[in-house]
């Protein structure tokens, strides 16, 4: 990795919270080590994530959809793995391609390792983000906390999701590891975890568990695969009515709007923040 200086920006997503690495030509190297220390909260930035700015046409994973998405979101997770998408990172990567002046509100598209996803700019500043449709393997899986266990609905928005109802949230335990999930074979390159409880008709909170990342505090496609999991066990599948359906998820960092349509498309509002910007120093990047 180039020791020159690179910048860097802090934001966050309904505080699901991201370093922001502005690099349009893809110049930089940033191997898993190097994202997981940025990712540190005690020895680097802090974040859930990190957000990889780069042109499409610029990056080897990319170049395929640069003809509908100027920019790539090369999304890593807080441990330096690569991952498919996230919605939060989405807004948050959106909001700051209008900060810094790359596009203007109204419609753009962003590439990702989940496809193209469709983002709207609103002039309130609420970002909504096109998550595409949700896949519902057969396949389903049970979740275990200490002694209790709950069966899970497997929701796939471009990254796999296990979606459990719960009476108490409380019942997640402290999600520092990840919650064991059986058989291993449904889910064998990790699982999100959705530890969900009902509110109101419509709305719902739930609590996370990235893998990858840990418990965030919030998590756009997590807040997705909740919506399709509870649509389906209220009756409600768009798909059947002929209607969309829209649910209010609480998470611990704030609320998103969930919305599906009777074509499976399914639309994520929420806001983005950016709260810092700075330079990495070089000498530090130096003892990585």
């Amino acid at each position: 990795m180039s020791t020159s200086q690179i910048a860097f920006l802090k934001g966050h997503g309904t505080e699901n919270d991201f370093v922001i690495v502005p690099d349009p030509d893809n110049a930089l190297t940033l191997p898993a080590h190097v994202v997981a220390r940025l990712c540190d909260r005690r020895a680097g930035i802090g974040g859930d994530g990190l957000l990889h700015v780069v042109r499409s046409a610029a990056h080897p994973d990319a170049r395929h959809l640069a003809d509908e998405a100027e920019w790539f979101m090369d999304y890593r997770n807080a441990d330096g793995s690569i991952a498919e998408m996230c919605g939060n990172g989405v807004r948050v990567f959106a909001h700051h391609l209008q900060r810094a002046g790359h596009v203007e509100e109204g419609d753009l598209t962003i590439a990702t390792r989940g496809g193209a996803k469709r983002v709207h700019l609103a002039k309130n500043g609420d970002i909504t983000v096109s998550m595409g449709r949700a896949l519902l393997p057969e396949e389903n899986a049970t979740v275990r906390v200490g002694d209790r266990s709950w069966p899970t609905r497997n929701v796939n928005m471009g990254n796999p999701h296990a979606v459990a109802f719960v009476d108490d949230l409380d019942h997640a335990g402290d999600l520092l590891t990840a919650p064991p999930v059986s058989p291993g074979t449904v889910y064998p390159d990790g699982v999100n975890v959705e530890f969900v409880v009902d509110r109101a008709p419509r709305h719902v909170a739930m609590r996370v568990h990235e893998r990858g990342s840990g418990e965030t505090r919030s998590c756009g496609t997590g807040a997705c695969a909740v919506a399709v999991a509870a649509a389906r066990r209220d009756g409600a599948d768009p798909a059947r009515t002929g209607l969309p359906v829209t649910y209010r998820v609480d998470l611990p960092g704030g609320t998103l709007v969930i919305t599906e349509h009777p074509d499976g498309a399914i639309d994520m509002t929420g806001p983005a923040v950016i709260v810092a910007e700075g330079v990495i120093d070089p000498a530090w990047l130096e003892t990585l």
